[in-house]
């Protein structure tokens, strides 16, 4: 839908994710719902990063106004300092909070944007990231530049444009960190890799699910599946649980389908 046309309806303002997080909650009604209640033109969702190294860009303050910073940008001292916890019981990361490309505008502030409205003298615009990439290509100095070639080191230059170049220019950003297991499993890597494949993946959203029917009173047979369960060397993961959004969107409703009941995975609840 056209912005015009979305302000017209008055529809909800549209979330924004990326579709190799397989933990990603669509439309998360307390997301939408905590960005709308805040009155922000922006929102976004963070996790703790792992640590200190983890290739993630980090929600930061540059210059006084708000941005994600990629790891690529941050220095050794800047990604190891931390700071004392809120809670008070030991230290955390300074720069912590992982963004994790999912995003929430409202429609004023995109329309704005689109507009050329925002900005000094409306000069809003997304800045242009250079990224260094490894693209197979034809080895000009064999067979007549026919021989395929897949380089060992970075040969090109891509040009990108981030949405969340956005968030300088929002008058209120705010920020909703959540649980990594719940809501971050991304696929990067190829089937067999140790971490961020498929499999991982796969194992990340079964273990979410088994969770979610432990909790609404069912157990399962099979023991827990594991990200151990990839060797790394392209087996496949231990049997999964999956429970279907159709039946079920975070775990809610549950318990009349699941209780008192044991599941042998492999299973699939729809």
């Amino acid at each position: 839908l056209s912005l015009s046309l979305s302000l017209s309806l008055s529809l909800a303002p549209p979330p924004q994710f990326g579709v190799d997080n397989v933990l990603c909650h669509v439309a998360d009604p307390t997301f939408v719902g905590f960005c709308s209640l805040r009155g922000a033109d922006c929102g976004v969702k963070t996790i703790a990063k792992a640590d200190p190294h983890e290739k993630v860009g980090v929600l930061a303050s540059v210059g006084g106004k708000p941005h994600v910073v990629e790891y690529s940008e941050i220095s050794t001292e800047m990604a190891e300092a931390t700071r004392e916890a809120l809670s008070g019981s030991g230290t955390r990361l300074l720069y912590g909070a992982a963004h994790i490309c999912v995003n929430w505008f409202s429609l004023p502030f995109l329309r704005a944007f689109a507009a050329g409205a925002l900005g000094e003298e409306g000069s809003a615009s997304l800045p242009l990231h250079v990224a260094r990439k490894k693209v197979p290509c034809l080895d000009p100095d064999k067979g007549g530049g026919s021989v395929p070639l897949q380089p060992s080191e970075p040969n090109a230059i891509k040009l990108e444009l981030f949405i969340f170049d956005t968030f300088p220019h929002a008058a209120k950003l705010v920020a909703l960190q959540v649980p990594r297991e719940h809501e971050f499993a991304p696929v990067k890597n190829a089937p067999g890799a140790a971490s961020d494949s498929p499999h991982t993946a796969c194992a990340a959203f079964s273990r979410l699910c088994v969770d979610r029917l432990v909790a609404a009173g069912g157990t399962v047979k099979a023991p827990r599946p594991c990200v151990a369960a990839n060797s790394g060397n392209g087996s496949r993961p231990r049997p999964l649980l999956e429970i279907s959004p159709l039946v079920s969107y975070a775990g809610e409703g549950l318990e009349e389908r699941v209780a008192g009941r044991e599941f042998e995975l492999p299973q699939h609840l729809c």
